[in-house]
């Protein structure tokens, strides 16, 4: 069964199946790349992440969205990630 639409005040988010935790997480990253290969594990973070394919409701752009638990998280992620 598909997981449910979330949607917020920024975005429409549909989890990822891999997602080991299903919540939105303080630390957001919207990555414009709806194709890109993201794989959040292999950047080593310390904590909870989470997934999400995403549109973003105020200009419609379609990316993905990883949230983190860990502040240091995001930023390592943000500083590391380049688009295939």
């Amino acid at each position: 069964m598909p997981e449910p639409l979330i949607t917020t005040t920024v975005y429409q988010l549909y989890p990822s199946p891999r997602n080991p935790h299903r919540e939105l997480f303080a630390h957001e990253v919207f990555l414009p790349y709806p194709y890109a290969l993201v794989d959040p594990p292999s950047y080593g973070p310390k904590g909870r992440w989470s997934l999400f394919s995403a549109r973003r409701l105020a200009d419609g752009k379609n990316g993905q969205l990883v949230t983190f638990e860990l502040e240091a998280d995001a930023v390592k992620f943000t500083a590391r990630f380049s688009p295939d």
